[in-house]
């Protein structure tokens, strides 16, 4: 193998990367699907979703915080794993308020995405129908913390690549929500609606006024194709 060149095996696959990737960074690369929310490949990594997790060497560790060594034995595709990754989405649509036949991001929210790739029917937990502040004070964009799931994509890219740093998180457990860095709001920052913050929500957190049914439901990025496929496409055909 070239120098600087790693491989290991993931459900009995072989995959060759280089040195200092991360994982699902690895796998994307070569047509494997991890299941995530919080990780997005154009943001520091920040392993909070949990949704990511693989057993690796037998531990179980997120595959967006962990870099790849050589020899290393990932499962990833099994079913503790997945019945893991379910219940996680689960308790995600139980702690907010995610009404998906009305919702503006329907078709093109990684959640719902995902608890179809997964099997979710309906929740087996309570809901907790929490009741968190909208704010529709900026003129382009609208915030409904009600249905942030704290994957903090939207705090990197405000901190990098935007250098604005807008949002944050305030309170802990279930009473901790997405807090604005502005005294009137997110009308009273430097947020606007071509930030990479104002595009990185896997739901429907932050919205875009005037834009949310452009594209009619029905023709949206997961009501044709379900959520990975994009990333499975990429895998090469074993010679034959």
């Amino acid at each position: 193998m070239p120098l600087g060149t790693l491989q290991f095996t993931i459900d009995g696959v072989t995959v060759q990367t280089q040195e200092g990737q991360s994982l699902i960074a690895a796998c994307d690369a070569a047509g494997l699907y991890i299941p995530r929310l919080c990780y997005h490949p154009d943001l520091r990594p920040a392993g909070n979703c949990r949704v990511c997790t693989c057993r690796i060497d037998g531990h179980q560790a997120a595959a967006c915080v962990t870099p790849v060594r050589d020899g290393m034995v990932v499962e990833n595709d099994t079913p503790q794993l997945n019945a893991d990754r379910l219940a996680l989405i689960e308790m995600m649509f139980v702690e907010g308020n995610h009404p998906c036949p009305y919702c503006v991001a329907s078709g093109d929210c990684e959640l719902q995405a995902l608890g179809y790739r997964l099997g979710m029917t309906a929740p087996v937990y309570p809901f907790f129908w929490p009741r968190h502040e909208i704010d529709a004070s900026h003129p382009d964009i609208f915030l409904d913390r009600e249905r942030c799931i704290a994957c903090s994509r939207c705090i990197e890219a405000s901190r990098m690549p935007d250098g604005k740093s807008v949002f944050s998180y305030e309170g802990r457990g279930i009473a901790m929500h997405l807090h604005v860095d502005g005294w009137g709001g997110l009308g009273a920052t430097q947020m606007a609606a071509i930030d990479k913050a104002a595009h990185v929500c896997p739901v429907a957190c932050i919205v875009i006024r005037r834009d949310g049914y452009r594209i009619p439901n029905g023709q949206r990025r997961f009501d044709k194709t379900p959520i990975g496929t994009d990333i499975e496409a990429r895998r090469k055909a074993p010679p034959s």
